[in-house]
């Protein structure tokens, strides 16, 4: 396994970076590397085939490729349980945090973001009932940068346990806001979050 960096948002690539985060696997069992499998999904999703089984076929149809590029030797790609496996102990919310400091420490980036766009949309496949028979999702909240292209924060709520609001909120507070623009609808026009969020400008 390879030495963790002191700061995973040092690395100057996306492989150095994920080399440096800490592995949440049980030592017991782990076949394939942590930073491997997270770059496959990673490469998947952007190939869109951002799901278990889509992650599973990628990495089948690019693992000779993958060697030769990174100068691995995986044998035997991974089956869809192994990643939602690796997935279910994945830190989600302490590795979105250390991705965004990541994009945010590179070259250029904080001269390049002027503005930002908040996005709210629901998880494909997440709509189900809860116990009172009331229809409930999973909702993405995301900071989209135009200049960019990417989005350098997001964060995900149960319906029937947090709002877009409070997840906006959030978000800004892991933002540097000097100096951006930051849009949002209507939703997030009202005077108690205005008044806390004075970059905050609602579009229609």
């Amino acid at each position: 396994m390879a030495t963790p960096l002191l700061n995973p948002a040092a690395a100057t690539d996306l492989i150095s970076f994920l080399k440096a985060l800490p592995d949440c696997r049980m030592r017991r069992g782990v076949r394939f590397p942590h930073w491997w499998m997270l770059l496959v999904a990673i490469l998947a999703i952007l190939s869109n085939q951002g799901s278990l089984m889509g992650m599973e076929r990628f990495a089948k149809r690019h693992r000779k490729t993958l060697n030769e590029l990174l100068g691995t030797h995986i044998a035997k790609p991974p089956s869809d349980s192994t990643f939602r496996l690796l997935l279910a102990q994945l830190d989600v919310e302490g590795f979105e945090n250390l991705l965004q400091q990541w994009m945010a420490s590179q070259p250029g980036v904080t001269e390049s973001v002027e503005t930002l766009v908040c996005d709210g949309k629901t998880l494909r496949g997440s709509i189900a009932e809860n116990a009172s028979g009331a229809a409930r999702f999973i909702a993405q909240v995301s900071l989209y940068s135009n200049t960019l292209g990417v989005a350098i924060a997001q964060s995900t709520y149960a319906t029937d346990a947090g709002g877009e609001i409070a997840t906006l909120r959030q978000l800004l507070d892991r933002v540097e806001l000097e100096g951006l623009l930051v849009q949002a609808d209507a939703l997030h026009a009202n005077r108690p979050f205005s008044s806390t969020s004075s970059s905050v400008a609602p579009t229609s």
